[in-house]
């Protein structure tokens, strides 16, 4: 067998492991195999070495590619070149940092309760009066500061994936293309059969009917658009004069989001709880589509940091007694 069908055979392989793990990997056919066929038109003989990975980094975007691009794409790369290695043990496996550190994420502001409670009130006062939109947006921005919903997968919930009996809302087709199914609180249930029942006052309840629903003129009963959303948002915030926390320019309407999972690790961390047991469940709770995005919440706030670092300490004075 040649070595482009080998190494070919190989990206197949880890493809197929990889989905079978849950990952869609949308792009990561066309990637690798583009670099199966870099490999075989250098008609390379041997162990892939660093040097002829790194070749074909830098020619990413036709070599106009930044720092950036090769940052991102070694990091692809790098994946299956460890996987690689198992099957091929001479194969090098550079440095993670070969071509700087991956650019950061940015920290996220993290909302206190009293402000999730000032944002839930200030969108009850929300006009006109008599309409469903103050009971709409409570509702919505509630559903995602307690359950860590995206914007939009709060925005595309139809009333048939809300099941209040079992307390269990379906995600479909997400941003990774992948469907799960998320259980509530009894809380949560309780408000949003509060709202069922208003909105049942303005409209009449259809199976596939989007269950946050428009409530002005002809767009009464009709999905909310991201763009709607978002400016309801902004205009709450700004009227609340929150104090930005985090690395944006302003409180966004995602770090509900990011709220969520960092409450929820804080509060395994004072439970005693083995936070790496349980991470794979938040992970498939938040719907991400790799583990290590779940774990950069770890890193996302200093109260996180603190509780890490005090937790080493406490290791490091364990190990050094066992030293004594």
């Amino acid at each position: 067998m040649s070595r482009r069908l080998s190494l070919q055979a190989r990206v197949e392989g880890y493809l197929a492991e990889r989905r079978r793990q849950g990952f869609h990997l949308r792009s990561r056919d066309t990637f690798l195999s583009g670099f199966a066929h870099f490999v075989a038109a250098k008609h390379h003989r041997g162990p892939l070495t660093a040097e002829l990975m790194a070749d074909w980094v830098r020619g990413g975007k036709d070599g106009h590619g930044d720092a950036g691009t090769w940052v991102r794409r070694w990091g692809r790369l790098r994946h299956f070149i460890c996987y690689l290695q198992q099957f091929e043990p001479d194969t090098e496996v550079p440095e993670a940092s070969l071509f700087g550190p991956e650019p950061g994420r940015v920290a996220p502001h993290i909302y206190r309760e009293d402000e999730i409670i000032d944002l839930l009130a200030a969108a009850r006062t929300l006009g006109p009066c008599g309409s469903l939109r103050p009971s709409t947006f409570e509702t919505m921005f509630g559903l995602m500061a307690s359950t860590g919903l995206r914007v939009s997968e709060a925005i595309h919930l139809r009333d048939a994936d809300v099941d209040l009996k079992r307390g269990m809302l379906t995600i479909r087709q997400t941003k990774f293309a992948k469907s799960r199914q998320l259980p509530v609180h009894p809380s949560t249930v309780e408000a949003l059969a509060r709202y069922r029942r208003q909105r049942a006052r303005h409209v009449p309840m259809t199976a596939d009917m989007p269950f946050f629903i428009s409530s002005r003129g002809r767009r009464l009963g009709k999905p909310l658009s991201d763009r709607q959303v978002h400016r309801v948002f902004t205009g709450l915030r700004d009227s609340l004069g929150w104090v930005n926390r985090g690395g944006h320019d302003a409180p966004r309407l995602h770090e509900l989001r990011h709220t969520f999972a960092v409450r929820r690790l804080m509060r395994w961390y004072a439970d005693g709880t083995d936070v790496d047991q349980m991470m794979l469940a938040l992970s498939t709770y938040l719907g991400h589509a790799e583990i290590f995005y779940t774990y950069w919440y770890l890193t996302a706030v200093p109260e996180l940091m603190a509780i890490a670092a005090g937790r080493f300490e406490q290791y490091a004075d364990f190990a050094g007694d066992d030293d004594a």
